[in-house]
């Protein structure tokens, strides 16, 4: 490190007239769009012009993040001693780098709004995290943090060790025989998901992980109250689009905390070690996926990080990735490894619908079942996954199919890439057209 440089190697009165430059045009484009009608009431001209001032303003951004990304990183965690979820880091980044991203009365009004009438602050999110992950020093660190089981997992730990039993608004938690069964309970909504249901199964997921007492995991859909399915169980329909047509899909809530929170803790497990440790620094356990009647969209998406997945005769799966408008998550990382790539673009381009019981789901299903039987077959896939030697091995297996290098790049540009269509005009039309339903 050169003398009068920071810990990458950046003087600090760089850093600073870069801040203050930032600062400066963030400020110009406030009062612009201050000035102007709503979004929903501007006229084309005033769109373009606030489009203009928004773009120049990302540019300046996406440079100094293509710069600074780790100094700004280390202050924010105090040198990576802090371990910050994406949510609580962009809220300190906020405040200690005026302009970089929104603040949160920002955001707050954006959020007050309907999908269509907003501004698109966390765009800026967007720029801002992709920055980080893309950081080979930063990246990894931010990944870690997100892996931590969350507080309000550690608060029901005792609860749950002792009675075996946790049930939230949307998932209901059972250990059973050494198995945690995780059964999503949104009912009214076919278990599409929003970002309660993404906090109640992180929360699950990270008991089933730490409870000593659970060998392996099981994830079913439970039995829907909705006309069209009353009585029936189903896995997922995808994203809720009523909630995104309401506004109420966010980028780090939502979409990034889906993916880094618990789908990552389903392939990688929990982290509960410190760095340097020679023992595995994170809890794994094997888990399978009962699907009956469909997996939609994020359910599809879950599919692929399980280690064993059972569907009724009369399921299918779908990932309506083209007609939705939004990027699935990471499946563009994963189909195309598990299916090939040309089933993956039929699938995510072409929006085909695999049938269960058809040659091709047994790329994505490992067992197909007449509909009556699909708890038991997870029962006993669940039973031969206890094995001592099977979290190892399913270790190994995840770090050859998907090393985290490979992971972290990827999320790096679905940061930004998924926010974009989360604004994109088909989505905001599309969002609309499908807000009334499940």
């Amino acid at each position: 490190m050169r003398p009068g440089t920071g810990p990458g190697g950046v003087a600090p009165a760089d850093l600073g007239k870069a801040l203050a430059s930032l600062a400066d045009a963030a400020a110009g484009v406030d009062e612009l769009l201050a000035a102007l009608p709503e979004p929903s009431a501007r006229t084309h001209e005033q769109r373009a012009e606030a489009a203009a001032a928004l773009d120049a303003a990302r540019d300046l951004r996406t440079r100094f993040m293509d710069r600074y990304a780790d100094e700004v990183y280390d202050r924010l965690t105090d040198g990576r001693t802090a371990f910050l979820r994406i949510g609580e880091l962009a809220e300190a980044a906020a405040g200690e780098f005026p302009g970089l991203v929104p603040a949160a009365d920002r955001l707050a009004e954006d959020r007050a709004r309907p999908q269509a009438a907003k501004e698109g602050h966390e765009i800026d999110q967007g720029i801002f995290l992709r920055g980080v992950l893309r950081s080979p020093v930063a990246g990894p660190h931010l990944l870690d943090a997100m892996l931590r089981p969350t507080p309000r997992a550690l608060r029901l730990l005792p609860r749950f060790t002792g009675t075996g039993l946790i049930e939230t608004g949307s998932v209901r938690l059972e250990r059973r025989d050494g198995v945690a069964h995780l059964t999503m309970v949104r009912d009214d909504c076919l278990n599409a998901e929003d970002e309660r249901q993404v906090d109640d199964m992180e929360t699950a997921v990270d008991l089933a992980l730490l409870d000593p007492s659970v060998r392996a995991g099981v994830l079913r859909g439970g039995e829907m109250t909705h006309p069209r399915y009353k009585g029936r169980r189903v896995f997922s329909a995808g994203i809720n689009l009523k909630s995104l047509h309401a506004g109420d899909i966010s980028l780090v809530g939502f979409l990034l905390r889906r993916e880094l929170g618990y789908i990552a803790k389903l392939v990688r497990g929990v982290l509960t070690g410190e760095e340097g440790s020679w023992r595995a620094r994170t809890v794994e356990k094997p888990w399978v996926a009962a699907v009956d009647t469909f997996a939609i969209g994020g359910g599809a998406q879950l599919l692929l990080v399980f280690d064993h997945v059972v569907a009724a005769s009369d399921a299918y799966l779908s990932l309506p990735a083209a007609k939705e408008g939004i990027v699935p998550g990471a499946s563009n990382l994963r189909l195309g490894r598990v299916a090939g790539p040309r089933l993956a673009r039929q699938v995510v381009l072409g929006g085909r619908r695999i049938q269960a019981a058809e040659p091709d789901a047994r790329l994505l299903v490992d067992e197909v079942v007449e509909p009556a039987e699909v708890g038991a077959a997870a029962e006993r896939a669940a039973e031969a996954l206890k094995g001592p030697a099977v979290v190892p091995n399913r270790r190994m297996l995840n770090l050859a199919e998907e090393p985290v290098e490979a992971f972290r790049a990827y999320m790096a540009e679905f940061a930004l890439q998924q926010v974009l269509r989360l604004y994109a005009e088909d989505v905001i039309e599309k969002a609309g057209r499908f807000g009334g339903g499940a």
